[in-house]
């Protein structure tokens, strides 16, 4: 059993490791930010199950995934439980290693690249510089039903690089709550929608006024949200 960080959606960014589990795979089961390219590589005799959630919309709730994942390696068969990016990072992968030693199901973990890195970088875009930032907070845009939420007051005077996952439906939100704890509105902001892909797209404002340009532009998720001056360096 394998417990696989998919990338950020470019097949090229997978590991190795990560390559040679799938190719190996006699059931994988995934989610939907798992890249196209990436799925292509499964091997035809391989079962697929889709357990990914759009929308808020699960097609399989967790405790389904984790039955699952057990039912299929205890029958002896070669199991890859696939997710974007890294599973350790905003994923259920802490939960389902969790669910499987309950069960005594052997896993080995895989890391995948997050798209927390991955996506700025496309555009030149570093998560720390020594001339602008040298701390970096990963953080959840995305306060969810029963979840604590964000607390964006220390957030604000965090003086390195924010890099906001699944935060573009509450972008308004969350930057408003910045500049209301005191981060400077001129705080330049950009966002990388499904970095890595061929279609990837950058959006750059400041923290005043890059919800109404990605209003105005339509920006939709997966994206990365970066607020911190390394955004100035953002290339083409």
């Amino acid at each position: 059993m394998w417990l696989v960080g998919a990338g950020p959606g470019d097949p090229g960014l997978l590991t190795l490791r990560a390559l040679g589990a799938i190719l190996r795979a006699e059931v994988v089961v995934h989610d939907d930010l798992v890249g196209p390219g990436v799925l292509d590589l499964i091997p035809p005799r391989a079962r697929r199950v889709d357990a990914g959630k759009r929308g808020g919309r699960h097609k399989m709730e967790q405790v389904e995934i984790h039955r699952l994942l057990v039912r299929e390696a205890r029958a002896g068969r070669r199991v890859v439980r696939l997710q974007g990016g890294d599973p350790f990072l905003f994923g259920r992968g802490g939960e389902e290693v969790e669910a499987l030693r309950r069960a005594r199901v052997p896993v080995e973990v895989v890391p995948g690249v997050t798209s927390a890195l991955a996506a700025p970088a496309q555009f030149h875009i570093p998560a720390t510089h020594r001339d602008h930032a040298s701390m970096v907070a990963v953080v959840t845009g995305h306060e969810g039903e029963g979840k604590e939420p964000v607390d964006w007051e220390p957030l604000a005077r965090f003086p390195g690089t924010l890099l906001i996952l699944m935060g573009v439906s509450s972008l308004p939100h969350n930057m408003a709550q910045l500049r209301r704890h005191g981060r400077d509105p001129r705080t330049p902001v950009a966002i990388i929608e499904r970095g890595t892909l061929p279609d990837a797209r950058l959006t750059r404002g400041t923290l005043s006024t890059i919800s109404r340009i990605a209003r105005r532009r339509r920006v939709r998720p997966p994206a990365v949200v970066v607020v911190g001056e390394v955004a100035r360096l953002a290339g083409k």
